[in-house]
């Protein structure tokens, strides 16, 4: 199968639970232990907002591959944009979740974490 062809929505959906799951062990791992806690830190990095700026830490470290389906997870047409974040940091968000689905497809975690490092690095 080729990934890099997969709809870039789907795409989006799988990174948006791999970026969750990365935040959620990043959180442990700096302490955090309780269920009330751990969601009240987990907004602060899940919001369209905050991967909006996220991306904007990782966008000059793309390569061409990545750039593109960020860019096909940008423009999906589809999307339910929420009144907390505007279109573009909606859009945004989708493409940063969309580049995070596509390299978990093709197995690539040494640069998931890389990028999730460049991304979030107070979590590090």
């Amino acid at each position: 199968m080729d990934f890099f062809q997969l709809n870039a929505g789907a795409l989006a959906y799988l990174g948006d639970s791999v970026l969750e799951t990365l935040i959620r062990e990043a959180l442990i791992l700096k302490g955090f232990e309780k269920s009330a806690n751990l969601n009240r830190e987990a907004l602060k990095y899940v919001t369209a907002v905050n991967q909006c700026c996220a991306f904007s830490n990782i966008e000059n470290n793309l390569n061409e591959q990545e750039l593109s389906i960020f860019k096909r997870g940008k423009n999906c047409s589809h999307l339910n944009i929420p009144k907390s974040a505007s279109p573009l940091e909606y859009k945004t968000a989708t493409g940063f979740e969309a580049i995070f689905g596509y390299l978990h497809l093709i197995k690539k975690q040494d640069r998931i974490k890389e990028l999730f490092g460049l991304a979030y690095p107070e979590l590090q």
